[in-house]
């Protein structure tokens, strides 16, 4: 057996010890949203464009226990679905959460394979979701080709990885867990009970102990997020300079992270114009490992890929702009209200004339008229239409 035929194995009985995430089976659809997963909001935050056409195919690559999967059909059910997975414990789970949230999918497919062996799927996928795979497979480099080729020109793959400098309590832990294991490594429940004794034993006061209780414990109790953070057989964690190795491996073409408020560079030194000035000499990607270093907190990276061409629409022109079809953005929670949750599940307020511009595209979905028209009859400016675009509360085509 080779080294990586062993880890794959090893993760394998990982997943089928301990199915993960271990989010409980309910007979409704999943709750919320997550944008990443809409096609129509991850599509236009890469490209500023609403989608021509939500008729699809997407792959959920490492679905594990389906919770993902579920949110996939939820949020696009006008996609075919194929979810793969190397657990078949965990393909288990995640077809039987399927079948009982009721959610209909207009195709769905699961298939026990490893991710490496995509290519024996059949056709390209335009939408590619591996949320917390890659950094799990023996050569991750591999595994992000493979799928790779399997991305159609002018889609979307949507990556989640562990990023080191915010892990470094999970780190620790997991070479102390596996020194006391010692023969028994491999044994991932009893890799549990000594993790579990560990952090029962140690002072209250010891870095790791509270590292724990503030990052990790409340999903913790349970024993598969135990397992799958502190006793797992196959891990890489990125730093910046890794990732964008990882990123060029591919042969795919870098978008953008999805949480961007966290790579902007003002909020650390912004106040600080000599700083500014010096950091205008770095690259894009040097001011990504600059970001990271300083603020070292991020516990994974989260981004978009494509594979060209992928055309970006520029709406800063005003004319441009006012010829834009806004509709509201499909992920939100509370709407009609004045308060309500956005896309990123923050609470925001709207004011009088911003609730009214965004009832007017909601109803813009079928109605399909400009910006100009719009702002025309309900005599607002386009300085409301841009705080809307701003928020990323509608989207536009």
């Amino acid at each position: 057996m080779t080294d990586e035929i062993a880890k794959s194995k090893a993760v394998q009985e990982l997943y089928n010890t301990y199915p993960f995430p271990p989010d409980p089976l309910v007979d409704e659809p999943p709750p919320g949203y997550n944008w990443r997963w809409n096609w129509i909001g991850a599509y236009h935050f890469c490209t500023g464009k609403k989608p021509l056409s939500n008729n699809i195919r997407i792959l959920d690559a490492g679905c594990g226990t389906g919770s993902g999967t579920d949110y996939l059909i939820h949020l696009n059910p006008e996609a075919e679905i194929v979810a793969i997975d190397l657990s078949e414990k965990a393909l288990e789970v995640a077809q039987e959460r399927c079948k009982r949230s009721g959610v209909k999918a207009k195709s769905l497919e699961f298939i026990h394979l490893n991710l490496e062996d995509v290519d024996q799927l059949c056709g390209e996928f335009n939408f590619i979701n591996s949320v917390g795979v890659l950094h799990h497979l023996p050569d991750p480099i591999k595994g992000i080709q493979a799928l790779a080729k399997k991305l159609a020109p002018g889609g979307i793959f949507h990556i989640f990885v562990y990023a080191e400098l915010g892990r470094w309590g999970i780190q620790l832990m997991q070479q102390a867990i596996s020194l006391l294991q010692g023969e028994k490594k491999g044994d991932y429940i009893d890799g549990v009970k000594v993790g579990r004794q560990i952090f029962s034993t140690l002072p209250e006061d010891n870095p790791l102990v509270r590292y724990e209780k503030q990052k990790w414990a409340l999903e913790n109790h349970r024993d598969e997020c135990f397992a799958d953070m502190y006793v797992h057989p196959q891990e890489f964690d990125y730093n910046v300079n890794t990732l964008k190795q990882l990123i060029d491996a591919s042969g795919l073409e870098f978008v953008g992270f999805s949480n961007p408020q966290y790579w902007n560079l003002e909020r650390l030194i912004g106040n600080n114009p000599e700083l500014l000035e010096r950091s205008k000499n770095l690259s894009q990607w040097e001011k990504y490992r600059l970001i990271e270093l300083l603020d070292p907190q991020l516990t994974h990276f989260e981004f978009f890929l494509t594979k060209p061409p992928l055309t970006k629409f520029d709406w800063s022109k005003d004319e441009v702009f006012l010829t834009a079809i806004p509709e509201r953005h499909p992920c939100m929670d509370g709407f009609p209200s004045d308060t309500l949750f956005n896309y990123d599940y923050q609470i925001i307020k709207l004011s009088n004339e911003e609730l009214t511009l965004l009832k007017a595209c909601d109803e813009n979905n079928l109605k399909k008229r400009s910006f100009k028209d719009i702002l025309e009859e309900l005599n607002l400016g386009i300085e409301i239409a841009r705080l809307l675009e701003e928020k990323r509360l509608i989207i536009l085509q």
